[in-house]
């Protein structure tokens, strides 16, 4: 009998592996990106202090009629220029980019161009 593989369970190892490199601190925080089939979600996250600072994603209740009728790699990217616009407001400019175990790739990516054309950098 053949195993099917769990893609989310290796996607969890290898996220496991790069975040014992990727630490956010309070003068650079973690973006960490993470996303389902059917919805994505952004925080900005201190990891000395464990706390996040600022966070976006598809399901906010306010962001829904904007969204409304985007493709997926569209809303990625609205969500991307709303993480920066909030991170910009909270005073945070410089980050370091945690894709989460994902590719480097559609929807992650344009979260990244994204928030790189709003204002962040990594």
């Amino acid at each position: 009998m053949i195993n099917k593989l769990d893609k989310n369970k290796e996607r969890q190892r290898r996220h496991a592996r790069v975040r014992k490199t990727v630490r956010g601190t309070s003068s650079r925080p973690r973006l960490c990106v993470y996303r389902s089939l059917s919805n994505i979600y952004t925080q900005i996250i201190d990891d000395e202090k464990g706390v996040t600072l600022v966070s976006a994603s598809s399901l906010e209740k306010g962001l829904q009629s904007k969204i409304k009728g985007k493709t997926k790699l569209e809303v990625a990217t609205f969500i991307g220029n709303e993480i920066a616009k909030r991170a910009i407001e909270k005073g945070i400019k410089n980050v370091v980019f945690d894709r989460g175990g994902y590719l480097y790739t559609g929807r992650v990516k344009n979260i990244s161009d994204a928030a790189r054309a709003g204002g962040l950098e990594f």
